[in-house]
């Protein structure tokens, strides 16, 4: 019979989300044949709702307002409440992002309903089944629903998008909300980051932990993420040390990575930091103690000083892909 599910998507710098696409294709998991209706909210974002249907949304709403420019819980939630008691979805999607979190809590809470957050794979035969990490990644449980309303989100880079269609014509429709008494407004954003992009979905991370020694000591990891076309992460030790800004760490307290390469460079492997990258599909570890924790959960390991070694990576690849 299938489940109609609604999938909110994501747009950043009037550019969409990976993010946004995975959650469409977990979307068509969790509907198992039902509808699926991406949700784009913003202030200009129009131009962008064709996408989602190439990457198999079946409907697409946009819900544009100047007080959805910036994201607000207050805002964001009046925006989506409306279009859940319009749509009556059976399960709602969202990237477990800052936005994801924040908003699926807010909503559940509200609705009464269920969450399950974090989710790496989707599971429909049957009960639905959703799977999650605990303990920092060293255990997995399945949440299993039989009814009522279910909001998920879903770690990016573990479900696969679908691939892209072009040719697919997809139904783009506003879709009017009203939102009141906003408490909170955002006047300004200030934004510290990797020149790489956002950490949680990079695809490729270069991390560098106390072993880096200053500020200057990321450039080199720098150098080796702009070649790979990836971003520049850290471990707390490197940001508690003012070697960078807090916006890098990546652990338990920081952003919780899963890119397809994670290099470590002058980490030690503290336990705090592997919950935040041991799920990475290949991890690098590049460290001078030969008995560094890294090494216990490295797929490759090179005993050796970073600052020797990350030049010689850099170099290889650059020749490398010079070459291809």
């Amino acid at each position: 019979m299938g489940r109609k599910t609604l999938v909110l998507a994501e747009a950043r710098e009037n550019q969409l989300r990976q993010v946004s696409y995975e959650a469409i294709a977990a979307g068509k998991k969790v509907a198992d044949g039902g509808e699926v209706i991406a949700v784009l909210l913003g202030d200009n974002v129009s131009s962008l709702a064709p996408v989602l249907g190439h990457y198999g949304a079946d409907r697409v709403l946009t819900v544009e307002d100047e007080n959805l420019k910036n994201y607000t819980p207050d805002g964001y939630k009046q925006a989506l409440k409306q279009v859940i008691d319009g749509e009556t979805p059976e399960a709602i999607i969202m990237g477990h992002t800052a936005i994801g979190k924040d908003l699926s809590a807010v909503l559940a809470g509200k609705l009464n309903s269920a969450l399950v957050s974090d989710v790496t794979e989707i599971d429909a035969e049957g009960d639905l089944t959703f799977t999650r990490p605990i303990y920092a990644g060293k255990a997995f449980e399945k949440k299993r629903f039989k009814e009522g309303l279910v909001f998920v989100t879903i770690r990016p880079n573990n479900i696969e998008a679908l691939e892209k269609d072009e040719s697919k014509d997809v139904s783009v429709s506003p879709f009017d909300v009203a939102i009141r008494d906003l408490r909170t407004i955002v006047k300004d954003i200030v934004k510290k980051t990797s020149s790489g992009g956002d950490l949680s979905e990079a695809k490729i991370i270069i991390s560098g932990g106390r072993g880096v020694k200053s500020k200057d000591g990321f450039e080199p990891l720098q150098e080796l993420a702009d070649v790979l076309g990836g971003a520049v992460g850290a471990s707390r030790g490197a940001c508690d040390a003012d070697y960078c800004d807090y916006s890098l760490q990546i652990g338990q307290t920081g952003k919780v990575v899963t890119p397809d390469l994670y290099i470590a460079c002058g980490i030690s492997g503290a336990i705090q930091h592997l919950a935040g990258m041991s799920n990475s599909k290949v991890i690098v570890a590049v460290n001078k103690d030969p008995e560094a924790n890294i090494f216990n959960v490295a797929d490759y390991g090179i005993v050796g000083d970073l600052f020797e070694v990350v030049p010689l990576l850099t170099k290889y690849f650059k020749e490398a892909l010079q070459e291809a």
